[in-house]
């Protein structure tokens, strides 16, 4: 039997001991981070930038209050990251969250500073109402500041804080040439990537004169779905661009669709010709994926017209990726007008990765070709899987210096147009082309965040198969486990009447 002096060091035992947890735990902390993307850890890209920071930077977290949950956990995550962030830049890092419905001073500097309200729908007595709420973040140091003005749930929220810190902090900007003069697009048709991309970078337009020189103020030159020929001494250029050690990101549209008169056609350039000097050879031909894009039809039933959905093949979701900086966190590209690229080079100066691939169900159509909607297509029809789209070329490509020449077979993949004919274009599509230019030209690390976030898998791009499966086992899981546990808790009491059922037992 225990003593009263017994009971009391063992409380006053648990009482140090929780004392000295305590003292530890504010000294040291740690977590678990078991998420897929370790969305919860910061990446060494962050702790580089948080390590150089020389000013006080002071964050302005703008959060509504009264949150339906979704968004409410939004605040939670967004909050813990900033603990992390002041904690790692050694107070360089200040943070506060303000509710800019509390009146309306707050709310007027709150859309002053660039963060402008959305509304969501909140449910409220068995109704549905719409609220004002503000969801963002003014990033400021000293009189300069970057705007965050609204944080989509699941949307790489590191990403977003190192990139607003290091686009105040960096000094010197490197230059991004945006090739023009062969038909390519406009910088402004760029308006998504351009938009990410100067977080980094200068981005230029610039032209191929007689000079041999032109492109050497750039660390990289992108080379956009260019539509007329290159002369030999452009070609040239690029040669002695690269001999220089610098790199080169190119996006070619060796064939072309003509929807309205429902016609491919094949694209020359003389750039082809160039990289099949390489090694590199984009195909004219069409791929075709069963992971593909819907279009609109208009079809008639009798005296009945109507308007469906149907693949269409020539637009296919790229899913599949390589282990790659660039391709890291990608989970779907859409590609119009795509085609199949081949490495032939057997050089042992230079190296070859492709980067994606078409799905297990692809299959390739020659140009030139005609779309028809009507068509019955057979799985004879999808019978070369695993088409490389995208690829890297690495090593002594044009002299004596190690370089690098990104290439993608579709041309239209980071350009959302002018005017009445921009689009928005998918994020991933973002993504991969500014990736490739990261990689291409930045060492901060911060391409490894920019797809740091929930991942898209929608479910209208798995398998039929995989998809029924889902559905049902998701439907039946919770009815089995349970009768599962039914039946345990029947046999357990069922053992335990018959052992009181025994002559022995007590």
């Amino acid at each position: 039997m225990k003593t009263k002096s017994t009971i009391i060091n063992y409380v006053l035992l648990v009482f140090g001991v929780l004392i000295l947890v305590n003292i530890i735990s504010d000294r040291f902390s740690f977590r678990l981070d078991f998420t897929e993307d370790k969305r919860y850890t910061l990446s060494k890209a962050t702790k580089n930038i948080l390590d150089s920071i020389k000013e006080p930077i002071t964050i302005t977290a703008y959060f509504s209050e009264d949150l339906p949950p979704d968004v409410a956990s939004l605040r939670r995550d967004f909050k813990d990251l900033l603990v992390e962030y002041a904690s790692r830049s050694k107070g360089k890092i200040n943070y506060e969250f303000v509710n800019p419905n509390e009146n309306e001073e707050i709310e007027r500097k709150a859309q002053q500073s660039g963060i402008q309200p959305v509304l969501i729908n909140v449910r409220d007595k068995d109704q549905v109402k719409q609220q004002k709420a503000y969801i963002g973040a003014v990033v400021q140091l000293g009189e300069r500041k970057e705007v965050i003005p609204f944080m989509q749930p699941g949307a790489a929220m590191e990403y977003a804080l190192s990139s607003n810190i290091k686009k105040l902090t960096v000094s010197n900007k490197k230059t991004i040439g945006i090739l023009q003069g062969h038909g390519e697009p406009t910088i402004s048709s760029l308006a998504q990537a351009d938009q990410a991309l100067e977080i980094l970078y200068n981005v230029e337009p610039i032209t191929m004169s007689d000079s041999t020189h032109a492109l050497d103020a750039f660390s990289t030159v992108a080379i956009i779905a260019p539509k007329d020929s290159f002369k030999s001494s452009q070609l040239n250029q690029l040669d002695a661009y690269l001999a220089s050690g610098k790199n080169l990101f190119i996006a070619i549209n060796r064939v072309a669709g003509d929807l309205q008169n429902a016609q491919g056609s094949t694209v020359n350039t003389g750039l082809e010709n160039w990289l099949a000097s390489k090694g590199i050879t984009v195909n004219p031909n069409f791929l075709i994926d069963q992971n593909c894009a819907n279009v609109t039809v208009n079809q008639r039933q009798g005296v009945v017209q109507f308007q469906s959905q149907v693949p269409f093949y020539y637009i296919p979701f790229i899913t599949t990726f390589t282990d790659h900086p660039i391709t890291k966190g990608l989970a779907s590209v859409m590609m119009q007008f795509v085609s199949s690229i081949t490495y032939t080079g057997n050089s042992n100066s230079l190296s070859w990765t492709a980067l994606a691939k078409t799905s297990e169900k692809s299959g390739t159509e020659p140009s030139p070709t005609f779309f028809d909607l009507n068509r019955k297509w057979t799985q004879n029809d999808f019978k070369t899987p695993n088409q490389t789209v995208a690829g890297v070329l690495s090593g002594k490509i044009a002299g004596d210096k190690n370089s690098n020449i990104v290439i993608v077979s579709d041309g239209d993949f980071p350009i959302n147009g002018d005017g009445q004919q921009a689009r928005q274009i998918p994020a991933d599509n973002v993504n991969l082309f500014v990736n490739a230019i990261d990689w291409l030209s930045d060492d901060t690390g911060l391409i490894d965040l920019r797809t740091k976030g929930i991942k898209s898998r929608p479910l209208d791009q798995i398998e039929d198969a995989t998809r029924v499966f889902l559905k049902y086992f998701n439907f039946l899981l919770p009815i089995l486990l349970i009768i599962g546990y039914g039946l345990f808790r029947m046999q357990m009491n069922r053992n335990l009447r018959m052992k009181r059922m025994e002559n022995n037992y007590l």
